[in-house]
């Protein structure tokens, strides 16, 4: 039997970290344990995640301790794209050994202007020594943040090598014309996120999968609530609502700023720090925050664990 794709409302979680800067697997798996109840699943190791600055060995700590709690595998996706090739293929075969063999995919971003043979040839030699059948991969397609975007020939030639491995990608492009493009790409059972809320009705409209945002960190029930019942009436109304909620993340830096809302929720201060080189908001815009979401009606329900 087949693995089913995946499909819905995902949170790419917001590490929080200690005074030394080490991930808090506790406070982390508490904060999973409470999306996951809101309705959302887990795109760990996502951008909003601070991938990019946790290692190899924290992102395998914190998703073994998260599985340990009971964490049910079939509602992770996640992040295991690296620059490295031996890397990228270890923490895929980590994830896949751990139950969750569907991850989120970036290209190899560090080498820029990359060839459509040298994308194609990394990932298919990430696919050939994970050497598992169920593997999934979801692309990552986020070319503001990492300069190197999916082509859609290159997904033509990995869907075609690799059918049943090549699952769907999240578009994080910020434009409906490319995430609609992804969608009418016509490969054969292939999942189309968008990277943000404010497309979801459009999205699943069109026959998208879902939606993988920053902001189903603060706002997942009703992120995931639009994402199940997007056919009934007032979906409008509702998606109106989300683009509201999320107008007031957008203007100070992403990660800075969910964590800024995530601290506020909860009263625990330590939760606003990203790990260097990112910054925490200044005062001034963390009071800026929340008098926004004061004025939009909106708090986070997240007490802390």
């Amino acid at each position: 039997m087949s693995l089913a794709r995946l499909d819905g409302a995902l949170a790419p979680v917001a590490t929080p970290f200690d005074e030394d800067w080490k991930p808090d697997a506790k406070r982390f798996t508490d904060f999973c344990h409470w999306l996951l109840g809101q309705g959302v699943k887990l795109a760990v190791f996502g951008t909003t995640s601070e991938a990019n600055s946790l290692s190899l060995a924290e992102k395998s700590q914190l998703l073994e301790h998260l599985l340990d709690s009971g964490a049910d595998p079939d509602h992770l996706m996640p992040g295991t794209g690296l620059c490295s090739l031996s890397e990228t293929a270890e923490l895929t075969a980590r994830a896949v050994a751990c139950g969750c063999p569907r991850v989120l995919m970036l290209p190899p971003f560090y080498y820029k202007n990359l060839s459509e043979d040298g994308l194609f040839g990394h990932t298919a030699e990430v696919i050939e020594r994970v050497g598992e059948a169920n593997l999934q991969i979801y692309l990552y397609h986020f070319p503001a943040m990492s300069q190197t975007p999916w082509p859609p020939a290159v997904i033509d030639r990995l869907v075609a090598a690799y059918p049943g491995t090549i699952a769907g990608i999240k578009d994080s492009s910020g434009e409906w014309e490319q995430t609609a493009a992804f969608i009418n790409g016509g490969w054969p059972d292939f999942r189309v996120f968008c990277g943000s809320e404010r497309f979801l009705l459009q999205t699943m409209r069109a026959g998208g999968a879902g939606c993988i945002s920053a902001t189903a960190n603060i706002n997942p029930a009703a992120i995931a609530s639009l994402c199940a019942n997007w056919k009934e009436p007032g979906a409008e109304d509702r998606q109106a609502e989300l683009t509201r909620i999320r107008e007031c993340f957008e203007s100070t830096p992403m990660v800075a700023t969910v964590k800024a809302a995530i601290a506020t929720a909860t009263g625990d201060p330590t939760w606003a720090a990203p790990r260097p080189p990112l910054v925490p908001l200044t005062a001034l815009q963390t009071q800026s925050l929340r008098k926004n979401l004061d004025k939009a009606g909106f708090r986070m329900s997240y007490s802390g664990g």
